[in-house]
C-alpha cells in the first residue's frame, strides 16, 4: 500500500530528445540567455556598488561633523561668550552665536522669526538660503502638526509622529535657533526682547526685519472654572488628555468606584463644535468601541458617554449645511450627544453648568448640568501676552482683538515696515472702501464726468482686486453686478449707486480664518516678497513686483470617525465613506514636513490596524 503512493507519486521520466534537436535548441537560446545573466550581473554590482559607495559617504559626512566639532571654541566669535549690553533696559545684546565663525563674519540682513508654527515653517522652506541671517525664537524647539493632534490623545498616531526638529528645519538656511520666549519689542532700537529657558534672565536680538508668527491661545469668553478643563494646542495637552483618559477608566474598573462616581469618571465633555472638538469626540468614539471594548469590562462600555456643547445651530458650522448634518446625523446614530443653542456659564470641579436657549422669544432660558470626567476647551482663539504687548506699543493697534497687517503682511503701525505679523496671531485688516470711494472713483472716471460706464466700472473693479484681493470673491460677475447696482436703468452708475455697492462689499468682507492653510499660504508669500526685497532693497519696488497676498482656499477636512467629510472651493464634498478616510490621511501625509514624519504616520496607521492602540498609562 506504501509502496503503490509511492510509486504513483514517481514523476514520470521525460521522453529521450534526439541530439540534434537539442543542439538546435541550445544554439537557438545561449545568445539571450547569456545576454540576461550579464544583465542581471551588471545591474546587482551596479546596486552594491551604489549602496556602498552611499554608506561610504554618509558614514564619512558624520566623520567630518565631529573632526569640526574639535576646536569650535577658537572660531567662535568673543561677542558669542560675552555679549555687549545695551537698549533702553541694558540687557545682553545677542549679536554674535555660538554657531557663528570668526572666519566667515555674516554680513547678511538680521531676520529674526518669533514662533515655529506653520507660518514660520513655511518661510524657511521657501526661504532663498543666502539671503538672510536668520534667527528663529520659539518655546519649543520642534514643529508641531496641529492638525492630527486629536489622534495623538488616544494613541491612534504617537506624539513623535507629530513633531520635527526645528534645527532640522533652520539647517537649510544655516540659521539659528534660540529657545526661550518673547515678552517685549524696542521698536526703535529694532530689539526683540526674550526670555530665555535657563533662567538667567533676559536679553536682547538684534533685528532689520521681524516676523511675528506667536500663534493664539484659547479665548476664556469670561468663564469660570476653566482651570479645571484641558485644551488641545501643544504635545503637552495631548499626554494630559490621554493620560487621563485611561486613568479614569481604570479607576472606573476598580470595585470601590460607586455607579455615580463611575458615570462621572467616564463622561467625556467637548467646549465647542468646531473641527478640533469634533475630531476629539470621533477619535474618542473609535477608542472606545475598538479598543476599550476588547480589554476592559463590558459594562464601562454602557456607562461612557460622550457630550458636544455648541454655542451655534450645529456643529461645523464652517462647513457647509450638508456636510453639518450629516456629522450631526452620523453623531447620533453613535450615541454622541450634540447640545446645540448651549452656552457656558461656569465649570466646576466635576461638572459644567450651561445655558439652553429658549425655544421660542418669549421663554425663559434653561439651566443645565452635566457631570465630567474630562472636559476639553475648544471655544476660539485669544491673542498671545507678547501679541497684547505689540497692540501696547503701537497706536494703530490698540483695541484690536489681533494684530492687523496690511496686504504685503506688514505690521500696521510700524513706518519702516521692518515688522512682519503671520498666522494665528493676525488678520489683514479689511479696507473700509467707502473712505477712499473718491480715491477709486477718480482712478476709473476717465472722462471725468463723475459717473462710470461699464468699461470704466471695470477698471474700479480691476483696482478693487488688485489692492485688495480678499474683496476678489465678492466681485464677481461684473455685468451682472453693474446692473444690479444701476437702481434707474440709466446704463452708468453714479456716485450714490457706487458708494452703495462698496458698502455692501465691506459688509460681506470677513476676517481670514485661523487655520494652518492659511499661515502656510502666508509664509509661501512672505518668503518670497523677502527673497525678492533681498534683491531689490526697495519696499516699493518689491510690492509691484510680487504684488498683495492672495489666500487661495483649497476647502477644510474634519475626521469623523472611520470616515470624513471635506468641503472643497472648487464645490465638491466629500461626505463619508472609506475612500474619505483614506482622502484625509493621504493629504495629511503629504502635508508633512519631512519623510521620516511621513514614515512614522504610515507605521502608526499599520500598527492601530493590526494590534490596536496603546492602552497604558503612562
Amino acid at each position: 500500500m506504501f509502496t503503490r503512493s509511492i510509486l504513483s507519486k514517481t514523476p514520470t521520466l521525460p521522453k529521450k530528445t534526439p541530439f540534434f534537436s537539442t543542439n538546435r535548441a541550445y544554439l537557438s537560446t545561449s545568445r539571450p540567455s547569456t545576454f540576461r545573466r550579464n544583465a542581471k550581473r551588471i545591474a546587482l554590482l551596479s546596486g552594491s556598488t551604489l549602496t556602498a559607495t552611499g554608506l561610504f559617504f554618509f558614514l564619512s559626512q558624520d566623520k567630518d561633523y565631529v573632526e569640526d566639532a574639535f576646536g569650535a571654541h577658537e572660531r567662535v566669535p568673543y561677542l558669542a561668550f560675552y555679549p555687549q549690553r545695551g537698549g533702553a533696559k541694558n540687557l545682553p545684546v545677542i549679536s554674535h552665536q555660538l554657531d557663528d565663525d570668526i572666519e566667515h563674519e555674516n554680513k547678511k540682513p538680521r531676520l529674526v522669526i518669533v514662533g515655529g508654527g506653520w507660518g514660520a515653517v513655511s518661510v524657511l522652506n521657501n526661504l532663498d538660503k543666502d539671503k538672510y541671517n536668520v534667527t528663529l525664537v520659539s518655546e519649543n524647539n520642534y514643529f508641531l502638526f496641529t492638525p492630527l493632534l486629536p489622534s495623538a490623545t488616544v494613541g491612534t498616531l504617537e506624539l513623535r509622529s507629530l513633531i520635527e526638529p526645528v534645527r532640522k528645519i533652520l539647517a537649510r538656511v544655516k540659521g539659528h535657533f534660540l529657545e526661550g520666549h518673547a515678552v517685549d519689542i524696542d521698536i526703535n532700537e529694532k530689539y526683540l526682547e526674550v526670555e530665555g529657558k535657563n533662567g538667567k534672565g533676559n536679553y536682547y536680538i538684534p533685528y532689520d526685519k521681524l516676523i511675528v508668527g506667536v500663534g493664539a491661545t484659547s479665548i476664556t469668553h469670561g468663564v469660570e472654572g476653566l482651570e479645571h478643563t484641558q485644551q488641545l494646542k501643544t504635545i503637552r495637552d495631548a499626554i494630559d488628555i490621554r493620560r487621563k483618559v485611561t486613568e479614569n477608566v481604570e479607576k472606573a474598573c476598580l470595585p470601590t468606584t460607586t455607579p455615580e462616581e463611575r458615570k462621572q469618571l467616564l463622561s467625556f465633555v467637548i467646549c465647542g463644535g468646531g473641527p478640533t472638538g469634533v475630531e476629539f469626540a470621533a477619535e474618542m468614539f473609535d477608542w472606545i468601541n475598538e479598543d476599550l471594548v476588547r480589554w476592559f469590562p463590558k459594562l464601562i462600555r454602557e456607562d461612557i458617554s460622550i457630550s458636544i456643547i455648541q454655542s451655534r445651530d450645529h456643529i461645523l458650522n464652517t462647513f457647509d449645511s450638508k456636510i453639518s448634518d450629516y456629522a450631526e446625523k452620523r453623531f447620533d446614530r453613535e450615541h454622541i450627544n450634540i447640545i446645540t443653542n448651549a452656552r457656558v456659564e461656569r465649570i466646576n470641579e466635576k461638572e459644567v453648568v450651561y445655558k439652553l436657549k429658549a425655544k421660542d422669544s418669549h421663554g425663559e432660558p434653561l439651566i443645565q448640568k452635566i457631570p465630567y470626567g474630562l472636559c476639553l476647551w475648544s471655544t476660539g482663539i485669544a491673542m498671545t501676552p507678547f501679541a497684547k504687548k505689540i497692540t501696547e506699543k503701537l497706536e494703530a493697534q490698540a483695541h484690536k482683538r489681533v494684530l492687523t497687517t496690511d496686504v504685503y503682511m506688514h505690521l500696521n503701525g510700524v513706518e519702516d515696515e521692518s515688522i512682519f505679523a503671520l498666522g494665528d496671531c493676525a488678520t489683514i485688516e479689511n479696507p473700509n472702501l467707502v473712505e477712499h470711494i473718491m480715491e477709486f472713483i477718480e482712478i476709473a472716471d476717465k472722462d471725468k464726468d463723475g459717473i462710470l460706464q461699464f468699461d470704466e466700472f471695470r477698471d474700479l473693479c480691476k483696482t478693487l482686486t488688485s489692492k485688495y484681493p480678499l474683496t476678489s470673491q465678492h466681485i464677481v460677475n461684473l455685468q451682472n453686478m453693474f446692473e444690479e447696482y444701476d437702481k434707474d436703468n440709466s446704463g452708468d452708475l453714479d456716485l450714490s449707486e457706487i458708494k452703495t455697492m462698496l458698502k455692501d462689499i465691506d459688509s460681506k468682507m470677513t476676517h481670514l480664518p485661523a487655520t494652518a492653510q492659511v499661515a502656510s499660504q502666508q509664509g509661501q508669500y512672505l518668503a518670497k516678497y523677502l527673497n525678492r526685497l533681498a534683491e531689490s532693497g526697495n519696499e516699493q519696488a518689491t510690492k509691484s513686483a510680487v504684488g498683495a497676498f492672495r489666500y487661495n482656499h483649497l476647502g477644510a477636512l474634519a475626521y469623523l470617525g472611520n470616515t470624513a467629510v471635506g468641503d472643497f472651493n472648487f464645490g465638491f464634498q466629500m461626505i463619508g465613506g472609506l475612500w474619505a478616510l483614506y482622502l484625509w490621511r493621504s493629504v495629511y501625509w503629504s502635508e508633512q514636513v519631512s519623510m521620516r514624519t511621513r514614515m512614522n504616520l504610515s507605521l502608526d496607521w499599520s500598527k492601530c490596524a493590526i494590534w490596536g492602540r496603546d492602552i497604558s498609562t503612562v
